[in-house]
């Protein structure tokens, strides 16, 4: 997904499917607690239905609608956790898992050796 899209803009958009099926209208869109960014939009799936959340990182807005690279029966299937609430990183995480995404750890930070620590006395 760009990231200079003003995730604004995003709602009321279509949303359709890895087939271009219509899969909904963009109700909400999640951003990263730690970026910023967007990362999530919820997606009205029907006028009785609920919201199912999607990413939006291999997602791509192609000519004014958000294509998104899953099936819709998969997108259906995806946790409620309901709209208009912050999206919890346990909840992110199963939705990770839903959608078969990698969300492998940062890269741990280089090891430095920086001598002996205080009041500990090596001699």
């Amino acid at each position: 997904m760009r990231t200079d899209i003003d995730p604004r803009n995003l709602i009321g958009r279509k949303a359709l499917d890895r087939n271009g099926a219509k899969i909904g209208t963009i109700d909400e869109v999640y951003l990263d607690d730690a970026t910023g960014l967007p990362e999530w939009a919820a997606i009205r799936t029907g006028l009785f239905s609920r919201d199912a959340f999607v990413p939006l990182e291999p997602s791509e807005l192609i000519e004014g609608a958000l294509h998104v690279p899953f099936d819709r029966a998969l997108i259906k299937d995806a946790p409620d956790f309901g709209v208009g609430r912050h999206l919890s990183p346990d909840q992110e995480l199963q939705l990770y898992h839903h959608y078969g995404l990698d969300i492998s750890a940062p890269p741990p930070l280089p090891d430095h050796d920086f001598g002996n620590l205080a009041g500990t006395d090596d001699t």
